[in-house]
């Protein structure tokens, strides 16, 4: 059972009202009321596909946004965010009735409310762009949507697999990225699990059940975690509140199938959540955390010192209790919690209701310009499809943390070199930069900057950027910077340049014009939409504002309409057949260059009789045949297609990970006996752990590296030869 199957998928007016009575917050419920009756008056008999009156959706959504904490306006906008483009009622109509900021709020979500991402990547790009321009101007905008998109992925059952398919994608590429940027982590969560859901069903299922399998378990650990904290505490530290979290189903679901691990291995799938009053608290808490638990080396991370770019605060300490069980720890105040759970929203929050204090308030509205700066800082690229990789890119969750040699921290996306930290500090230091140093040492351009590293920048007196580094640098900043200075001091030249690469990608390609046709038969397709002349065109080419190789399909297109008979044939000499053959040892009968990952609902090996499922964007599924998640007769399944045939090659050579359930007399030592007879085999152990059982036993888990099945049989038989142990099982 999902961890959000208890949220109600629709919500009316009267939830709404009480929803905001119980708030801390003020509002102006008259208004509200008004917007409602509009609303509900516009929509009138209009239905959902599911068949359910169109006036819940609205109210649904206002009421995530007033979960989030938001102010009347933004709710107002909720309720009527569908009328202007799917009723009669005109924008001039909202204007009159409840303010331009209402307005504002409506029109630039109905300008982003359909991204049809089925059709060209041009035509997404440029919905993308639109989306980015009104967050810029109102962040309330996105968050609008946000909670618009959230309600749609909880009703989308009704609707059809592709379509419920392709939602999925765009929340994964587009929507959970900007949600994370904006710090609202309750949004990012379920919109990312529920698109998993859709793109991966089984993977879905089977951490679904791995986590319901060991909840009382957890439950009763988290407990014990969380009376041992509190019992250390109540002396000296006043007003210590802990809860247990587990970690989310898609973020287990990235370190398991996408990294090959087991779950097992993921240190922080469930934590124990302390909040405090103040900062100080917080490191006496640590204190006292690390005192009762041992402390696992490298897992300690200070993110109330060093902020993530989304405003997330909180310490985070991964420790051991007395049985070596990991879990992880966070510590953090009342404020901070309320910022890594609302992110950009908290603003509104603490506005309105929380009373944050002169400082937080100015704080919070730094960190909103600091939002849409960096919204900004997408759509100075010039070429529009570049927009949703920059999304992707800089609003990933996993950034390094970088100091200056005066010891500033800089936040970049991870992958980022030591240009993107020269053009962070100041473009005019990106613009003279002729080297870097990473901890005192001279380090190449393309050098990936890690977390703790000194980055040192070398600058010269004279400005000359490298061409070169847009494709070596990582942000779209720093690329869209460069662009712009070799566009405006060096036209002559991408003139020039831009007529080279042009004339070299027409051969390239059979395109046979003379240089006094390059004017006619660029005109109708560029000239008129966003250049004067064609050295404007040429100079984009050259510095790099047009990317050939995405336009060149459409210029091919294009001659071959206007020039047919002038068309060189030229022959591509096809590739042999060949059987596909994974890394993974697996062959995939009829596919070819497909990601494979092994299940962890039945951990299949070389020499076990298995089965591929094609999954929704994340590759084949490889299963044992006789694994509960494989119908027993294909045919009948829901979805027959998406299963194929697959084997192992003859000769894998490499290991496969596999999981051993020992269950023993309960006596000192076991966990040794086990250990050494596994390393006198030279079998490489992942993890290792060991439980009480009843009646005196105990249960020893081990994560082990094999070659086979053939392989592990040998494992199993001389691990039986230990003292006490009763029964070996494959999990």
């Amino acid at each position: 059972m999902s961890k959000y199957s208890n949220i109600a998928h629709y919500q009316d007016f009267a939830e709404l009202k009480k929803l905001l009575e119980l708030s801390n917050n003020t509002y102006d419920m008259d208004k509200i009321t008004q917007a409602y009756r509009l609303a509900e008056e516009a929509h009138g008999d209009q239905r959902r596909v599911s068949g359910i009156p169109y006036i819940l959706h609205p109210t649904s959504v206002a009421c995530i946004v007033a979960e989030l904490g938001m102010d009347t306006d933004t709710i107002c906008g909720a309720l009527l965010h569908d009328v202007v483009e799917d009723t009669t009622v005109k924008i001039e109509e909202i204007t009159k009735k409840f303010g331009s900021d209402v307005a504002k709020l409506i029109d630039g979500v109905t300008k982003i409310s359909k991204i049809p991402y089925s059709t060209r990547e041009e035509q997404q790009a440029e919905n993308i762009r639109k989306m980015l321009i009104a967050m810029a101007d109102d962040i309330r905008v996105i968050i609008i949507k946000l909670a618009d998109r959230l309600h749609n992925m909880r009703t989308m059952d009704c609707m059809p697999e592709q379509k419920r398919r392709d939602k999925s994608l765009e929340n994964m590429q587009v929507f959970a990225p900007i949600a994370h940027r904006l710090g609202i982590k309750t949004i990012k969560d379920e919109l990312e699990d529920r698109s998993l859901q859709y793109l991966d069903p089984i993977g879905y299922k089977e951490i679904e059940d791995a986590l319901l399998l060991n909840e009382e378990d957890r439950d009763k650990f988290i407990e014990s975690i969380k009376a041992q904290i509190l019992e250390k505490t109540k002396e000296t530290i006043p007003n210590v509140y802990i809860s247990g979290r587990v970690k989310s189903i898609n973020s287990i679901y990235r370190k398991t199938f996408m990294q090959g691990r087991t779950i097992d291995q993921i240190f922080d799938v469930f934590a124990v959540r302390v909040i405090v009053d103040n900062v100080a608290d917080c490191y006496n808490v640590l204190g006292i955390v690390h005192d009762i638990f041992k402390p696992i080396p490298n897992r300690f991370k200070d993110y109330i010192s060093m902020p993530k770019p989304n405003m997330y605060q909180s310490l985070h300490t991964t420790v051991l209790d007395k049985n070596a069980i990991p879990f992880e720890v966070q510590i953090r105040t009342w404020e901070m919690h309320y910022t890594a759970e609302y992110g950009i929203a908290a603003h509104w929050k603490y506005k309105l209701g929380m009373g944050a204090d002169k400082k937080g308030e100015e704080r919070l509205s730094e960190n909103i310009q600091r939002v849409k700066k960096m919204i900004l800082d997408q759509l100075e690229a010039e070429d529009a499809t570049d927009i949703a990789k920059n999304i992707r890119n800089d609003f990933a969750e996993n950034d390094v943390y970088v100091f200056s040699p005066k010891g500033d921290v800089f936040s970049l996306p991870q992958g980022s070199t030591p240009i993107d930290m020269a053009y962070l500090i100041h473009t005019q230091v990106g613009h003279r930069m002729v080297g870097a140093k990473i901890n005192g040492k001279i380090v190449p351009f393309d050098y990936k900057l890690k977390t703790g590293d000194i980055c040192e920048i070398i600058t010269q007196k004279e400005e000359h950027p490298n061409r070169a580094w847009i494709d070596i640098c990582k942000t779209a900043s720093a690329k869209s910077k460069i662009r712009q200075w070799y566009k405006h001091e060096k036209r002559d030249e991408n003139i020039v340049e831009g007529k080279q690469l042009i004339e070299r990608e027409f051969k390239r390609h059979g395109i046979n014009l003379n240089e006094d046709e390059y004017e006619d038969f660029f005109k109708k397709m560029f000239i008129k939409k966003q250049y004067n002349t064609i050295d404007d065109f040429y100079a984009a080419v050259g510095y790099g504002g047009v990317q050939l190789w995405k336009i060149m399909p459409r210029l091919k297109e294009e001659y071959q309409k206007t020039y047919a008979s002038n068309i060189e044939e030229i022959t591509v000499p096809q590739a042999p057949v060949k059987r596909h053959k994974a890394t993974s040892g697996v062959v995939i009968e009829g596919t070819d260059d497909v990601l494979v990952k092994f299940s962890n609902c039945c951990n299949p090996l070389p020499g076990d009789d298995i089965i591929g499922y094609i999954t929704r964007g994340y590759g084949v599924s490889i299963h044992k045949r006789s694994c509960t998640n494989v119908p027993k007769d294909i045919s009948k399944s829901e979805e027959p297609e998406r299963w194929v045939n697959c084997y192992w090659e003859d000769e894998v050579g490499e290991a496969f990970r596999s999981t051993l359930q020992i269950t023993a007399t309960d006596r000192t030592g076991l966990l040794a006996d086990v250990t050494i007879r596994l390393s006198n085999m030279h079998i490489f152990i992942h993890s290792l752990n060991s439980r009480e059982a009843k009646d005196g036993k105990a249960i020893v888990t081990a994560t082990i590296d094999v070659m086979g099945r053939n392989h592990l049989r040998g494992v199993i038989s001389k691990l039986s030869d230990i003292n006490g142990i009763e029964e070996i099982k494959r999990l």
